[in-house]
C-alpha cells in the first residue's frame, strides 16, 4: 500500500546488506512515499560489479519522492573487482549526482586486490558512525563522528593518523584493520618534517581495535612519544604484540596510553608484576 501521509523516514543501520535484499525490499519503499519531504539514510551494501552513484541514487529514489526538500545519506557499496573491472576515479562518481540533489556531496572511492569500496554521503555529514575507510578521505571535518573503521591494503603511515586525529575530533572509537607494516621513513620520524615528528592526540577515544593489524601500529597508538590517548579505557589487541611492544609490560613510555584501561580484550593472562603496573586498574 502507498504511505501518502509520510513525511520523513530514516533508514539507517551499520550492518551490511547485499543487493538483492536492497533491490527487492528497500528499493520499493521509496515508490510508496510520493509525498516525504525529509529522508535520511545510512546504507552498507554488497553489490555486484556497480557502484551506487548519483545517477542510481536520483533514478531509484529521487524521482520516486517529489516532494523531497532534505536528504540525508552516506551509502557506502562494496564491489567484488577483476581485471576487466574498470576502476572510476571520485571525480567519475561525483559528475553523476545532479543538481537536483540538494546537499553539498562528496565521495571517497578504494580499491582493494579483488574488491573495492565507494561511499557516498552529503555534507555536512550528520552521522555517527563511518566504516572501511582507507589512506584517501577528503580533508574535512567530520563533527559528528563518533566511531570509525579504517582499513587498507596499502600501510598507514603516522601523517595518516594524524590527519584522522583532525578529521576526526570527536572519535570515541577506532578500529584499525591494516597489515602492512609503515615505511621506514614514517618509523624514524625525520626530524626536518615536524609532522611525522608531532604527537598525535585522540582526546575522547575511549575504545581502541587494533587486533587486526600489523604490530607497528600497536608501537604506534601505544607509545607515547607517538600518540596521546588521555582517556582511553578499553583496548583491544593480540596479546603477543602487546607483549613484545611493551617489552613484557616494562617499557616506561608505554604505559601512560594503558593507565585508565579497564578493559583489556586478549583473552587470559597472568597478572605479573609488571603487568599490574602497565595495567593499574585492571
Amino acid at each position: 500500500d502507498d504511505l501518502p501521509n509520510l513525511k520523513c523516514f530514516s533508514l539507517t543501520t551499520t550492518s551490511e546488506c547485499y543487493a538483492d535484499l536492497y533491490n527487492t525490499k528497500i528499493l520499493p519503499l521509496f515508490r510508496r512515499m510520493s509525498n516525504l519531504e525529509e529522508l535520511t539514510l545510512y546504507l552498507t551494501i554488497k553489490m555486484g560489479t556497480s557502484f551506487i552513484d548519483g545517477t542510481h541514487i536520483y533514478n531509484e529514489i529521487l524521482s520516486h519522492v517529489p516532494q523531497l526538500h532534505i536528504f540525508n545519506f552516506c551509502i557506502c557499496t562494496e564491489i567484488k573487482t577483476d581485471d576487466f573491472v574498470h576502476h572510476l576515479s571520485k571525480d567519475d562518481i561525483q559528475e553523476t549526482f545532479p543538481n537536483t540533489i540538494y546537499q553539498k556531496v562528496d565521495c571517497m572511492v578504494q580499491y582493494g586486490d579483488c574488491h573495492a569500496v565507494c561511499h557516498v554521503f552529503s555534507l555536512p555529514f550528520m552521522f555517527d558512525y563511518l566504516g572501511y575507510i582507507g589512506n584517501t578521505f577528503p580533508s574535512i571535518i567530520f563533527s559528528h563522528i563518533k566511531r570509525l573503521t579504517v582499513s587498507d591494503g596499502v600501510a598507514f603511515e603516522h601523517e595518516f593518523f594524524n590527519r584522522i586525529a583532525w578529521s576526526f575530533p570527536l572519535l570515541e572509537y577506532l578500529c584499525v584493520i591494516n597489515f602492512m607494516s609503515p615505511s621506514q621513513i614514517s618509523k624514524q620520524f625525520n626530524s626536518n618534517d615536524n609532522q611525522l615528528n608531532s604527537i598525535v592526540i585522540y582526546p575522547h577515544l575511549i575504545w581502541l581495535c587494533i587486533e587486526s593489524s600489523h604490530i607497528d601500529y600497536v608501537e604506534q597508538f601505544l607509545n607515547e612519544t607517538k600518540t596521546h590517548l588521555p582517556c582511553l579505557t578499553k583496548l583491544s589487541v593480540y596479546y603477543n604484540h602487546l607483549k613484545i611492544v611493551t617489552k613484557n609490560f616494562t617499557r616506561y613510555i608505554t604505559r601512560r596510553n594503558c593507565i585508565k584501561v579497564n578493559e583489556l580484550d586478549i583473552g587470559k593472562v597472568e597478572h605479573s608484576k609488571d603487568f599490574n603496573v602497565c595495567f593499574p586498574v585492571l
